[in-house]
């Protein structure tokens, strides 16, 4: 038991490095779709940076660190099968499998991009980008609270949090369509 904390330390690096990916790479998205909407060459010199850039992003770093944050994760609940029985524990994974979802749809419109493939838009992406901040917020609750019971306060504050992302997202949309530099 005495590596435990080692392998709890190395589960929240690989888990920071995650959702570094998970944060950054639908940026990467907006930014390719945008691009594909450019005269050329701009739009093949961009698409081919900004593809590059995603690929080494998706491959490199978040795969890498989904895998290695679940093998630690699975790795601290053998060594400690207690919270297993533990109601913020259900809700904690119920998160995480929605976290897997996530990856996993991402996965899928980096597939689409990387083919040159543009099927949603840059304001899909932008909030796209929030899930993953949403499904980290809810997990922090849980893991630092420890209650089925308390994190419901955490996913109103999130939902609250959701609703002023939303309107920010709206505030800055009206501001780039009267200044598309801003």
């Amino acid at each position: 038991m005495e590596y435990y904390n080692y392998i709890k330390a190395l589960h929240l690096i690989f888990v920071i490095t995650w959702f570094a990916g998970l944060f950054y790479i639908p940026r990467l998205f907006v930014y390719q779709i945008e691009a594909s909407e450019k005269p050329s060459p701009e739009k093949e010199i961009l698409g081919k940076q900004l593809a590059l850039m995603a690929k080494r992003l998706w491959n490199i770093i978040t795969w890498p660190s989904a895998i290695l944050a679940t093998v630690f994760a699975i790795w601290l609940l053998i060594l400690m099968p207690g919270f297993l029985k533990q109601p913020w524990m259900h809700v904690k994974l119920a998160f995480v499998v929605l976290l897997i979802i996530y990856h996993l749809k991402t996965h899928q419109y980096y597939k689409q991009l990387q083919k040159g493939i543009v099927a949603k838009t840059s304001n899909f992406m932008r909030l796209w980008n929030e899930g993953a901040t949403f499904i980290l917020f809810a997990v922090v609750f849980l893991v630092i609270l420890k209650s089925a019971i308390n994190w419901v306060f955490g996913v109103v504050g999130i939902l609250v949090l959701g609703i002023l992302i939303t309107l920010g997202f709206k505030i800055y949309k009206n501001i780039r369509d009267k200044n598309p530099e801003a």
